[in-house]
């Protein structure tokens, strides 16, 4: 009981620390835009890692990142990441080494502010749309082109089971085959326990972990084979180095 009160006031506090980092990083975020690119994406993750970086502090989060050596410069990879917790999103924008973009979904850009930086880091599909999907995947190719790199959760949504990983979905590995680009598995502990799923209006302080590790070349690899390696190498991870 005692933690469940802890936990809203929390939220409380986060919610306000957010909402007023928010406004203030909002007018640099927009005049990223104007910017050519690659230049405009480097600039926004510049401007989103202060920010959450500030944000973490305030809110009672501490980060550890490791892993990364693997990205080799001038090197766009498909970052394929496992997904816990809404807190995902504004771990992996900022901190992935190298200007990045992630698949998001179409309905979260409609929220005021939000919306517009949320866009701005995202190649948004809405996941109800066959047509969507087929465009998004494209936008996709386009944004490993420029050298950026490409943040993909291939559960598709929130892992609320205790199983390690749920079923992986085939867009990340097709698009390696389609690219060429390699894959780097990277795993992510302790979102789910900031921000629970199935918990509203819940925050809880916690030591966030983001492991990069080693990429997996596509190769002479099929689309199963690609998949199901980067499966395994996640869940063994997972396992062995849950707390």
């Amino acid at each position: 009981m005692l933690k469940n009160i802890f936990g809203r006031v929390f939220a409380l506090w986060a919610t306000i620390v957010f909402l007023v980092t928010m406004l203030i990083a909002f007018p640099i975020i927009w005049a990223t835009k104007f910017c050519p690119e690659p230049t405009a994406s480097i600039r926004f993750q510049q401007v989103t890692r202060v920010w959450m970086r500030i944000f973490f502090f305030l809110s009672f989060l501490r980060l550890r990142i490791k892993g990364r050596e693997y990205f080799e410069r001038g090197q766009s990879y498909i970052v394929v990441s496992n997904h816990s917790s809404l807190m995902d999103i504004p771990l992996t924008t900022p901190f992935i080494p190298g200007p990045n973009r992630t698949i998001a979904k179409k309905e979260m850009a409609s929220i005021p502010i939000f919306g517009m930086i949320y866009k701005r880091g995202s190649v948004l599909v809405d996941r109800k749309s066959d047509e969507s999907r087929k465009q998004s995947f494209s936008l996709m190719k386009a944004v490993l082109d420029r050298g950026l790199h490409m943040c993909i959760y291939p559960e598709g949504t929130r892992n609320k089971t205790k199983e390690p990983l749920q079923y992986f979905h085939n867009g990340a590995f097709k698009l390696a085959l389609d690219t060429g680009r390699p894959i780097i598995p990277t795993v992510i502990f302790n979102t789910g326990k900031v921000l629970p799923p199935g918990k509203a209006f819940y925050w809880w302080p916690s030591t966030i972990k983001m492991h990069f590790l080693e990429p997996i070349e596509v190769g002479s690899n099929s689309m199963e084979d690609l998949k199901d390696e980067t499966f395994d190498v996640m869940k063994q991870f997972i396992l062995q180095n849950k707390d």
